[in-house]
């Protein structure tokens, strides 16, 4: 091939400007409509992992009142369910594989015993960190 024809296959295998701002917004367009609901699956995934963390420390709760008769106390905390807490001779524990899991939003679980709702009241307060709120800052609890 002669350099004039080389010049010439050059200049048609490139793309326009006007092509490459075409393709441009239609990648843009399908963002915009699959980025919000990509999103808000994320944000109820997080509401199920809390679900998830407070039924597995909700268990560990359970086996912790089958060996010592009593849940913690407040004071005590979920920190009980891996350390013993004093005068406990019955404890069993760990009663946790791992530590103590952060909610989702990285926030620590509230733990009451005596509860309000249940025997010892295990919750998030969701995304916004606040007492209250509806979806996924709604608070995820044990009740």
């Amino acid at each position: 091939m002669s350099g004039r024809q080389l010049r010439r296959v050059a200049k048609a295998a490139g793309f326009t400007l006007l092509e490459l701002l075409v393709v441009m917004v239609i990648i843009g367009l399908l963002a915009g409509l699959v980025a919000p609901r990509y999103f808000a699956q994320v944000g109820k995934s997080n509401v199920k992992v809390a679900r998830a963390q407070i039924q597995a420390l909700d268990q560990a709760l359970d086996q912790f009142r089958l060996d010592l008769g009593r849940y913690p106390t407040t004071e005590e905390g979920l920190e009980a369910l891996n350390t013993a807490p004093a005068n406990a001779p019955d404890w069993s524990g760990p009663y946790l594989k791992k530590g103590i899991p952060a909610d989702p939003w990285g926030r620590p679980y509230t733990y009451q015993s005596p509860g309000t709702h249940a025997e010892a009241d295990l919750s998030s307060l969701g995304k916004d960190g606040r007492p209250g709120g509806t979806g996924e800052n709604a608070d995820v609890g044990n009740w």
